[in-house]
């Protein structure tokens, strides 16, 4: 049987607005092994795995289980377990971290106030103990969901976790098994696909230098995907790198045509259209699944606009 991503890199498929969306990230230490659905088929309390999904639904956070890269990180039962909480958007990007002896505590979050950025939702919860953590990179090693993820996503974690990058755990799932092996960087969210280590070590420096790496990247967890491309169109068109200056203001349309607004800090607005078209030859969205051609978003200009014109 062929991978998907194979097929995915051989048709040189664009990652760009493919990433998953969460404008907060949870985080819950879970060791040993993961199921498909790994918050209701892991070690975890499924009842509360369960709970926790329909707490979190239609809030903005996303949660999902990590634990430390080696031979299905199996520590068995946990006394304690490490907790984080990230906030993506920009001009309020922020990560904690805590630690608890009871996953159940996480169900006391404001999961509202958490997804629109309020970290004392999250500090509140685990007794004020939390504290501000060091970058995050995430690598999604669920075989159960996708076969790439395993035997791709592994071996990446345990190489960085081996040459000594600290921040590094394996993850549930972040969505696009065809990019593996797939790596989100926290606390700014950006996903990516088909990553190197030296990829995912340059993005956790250019963290420490509040400066995002574009090599592989498919976009932003705080935006839709029409605005992860369209912001990614924007840094690539003027060489922009720094963290936390671009937002996307604006999304007008509907498939298969988005306009984009998105606005820089420092005053300037570009409009970015995109298009989604099919992505052709068919090909596996996931191992194993039947041939498809799953959807494409393509920039077809960037336009930097005054706001006289936005507007009119």
């Amino acid at each position: 049987m062929s991978m998907c991503s194979t097929a995915s890199r051989k048709l040189d498929e664009p990652a760009a607005g493919t990433a998953a969306t969460a404008r907060t990230w949870l985080l819950l230490e879970q060791s040993g092994p993961w199921g498909a659905r790994a918050l209701t088929s892991s070690r975890l309390d499924p009842a509360l795995g369960r709970a926790l999904e329909a707490a979190t639904r239609g809030t903005g956070v996303r949660i999902a289980l990590i634990r430390r890269p080696g031979r299905h990180a199996d520590r068995g039962t946990q006394a304690t377990r490490r907790v984080y909480a990230a906030h993506t958007v920009p001009g309020g990007v922020w990560l904690h971290t805590a630690t608890t002896t009871d996953p159940g505590q996480l169900l006391a979050i404001d999961f509202a106030a958490l997804g629109r950025g309020e970290r004392a939702a999250f500090d509140t919860a685990l007794d004020g103990r939390p504290h501000e953590g060091d970058p995050l990179a995430l690598v999604c090693t669920n075989g159960k969901r996708d076969r790439c993820c395993a035997l791709l996503g592994r071996p990446l974690a345990a190489e960085l976790a081996a040459s000594g990058v600290e921040g590094v755990w394996e993850v549930t799932h972040l969505g696009g098994h065809r990019f593996s092996p797939t790596v989100l960087v926290l606390p700014h969210g950006y996903a990516y696909g088909r990553a190197e280590a030296h990829t995912v070590k340059e993005a956790l420096h250019g963290v420490q230098e509040h400066r995002i790496v574009v090599e592989g990247c498919r976009g932003s967890s705080a935006w839709e995907r029409p605005g992860q491309a369209a912001e990614l169109a924007v840094r690539t068109e003027l060489g922009e790198y720094a963290a936390e200056v671009l937002s996307v203001v604006r999304t007008h349309g509907s498939a298969p045509r988005w306009e984009v607004t998105v606005a820089h800090v420092d005053g300037r607005r570009w409009e970015v259209v995109l298009a989604q078209g099919a992505s052709l030859p068919p090909r596996p969205e996931s191992c194993g699944s039947v041939l498809g051609s799953p959807a494409r978003l393509d920039v077809t200009s960037v336009r930097e606009v005054t706001l006289t014109a936005l507007a009119s």
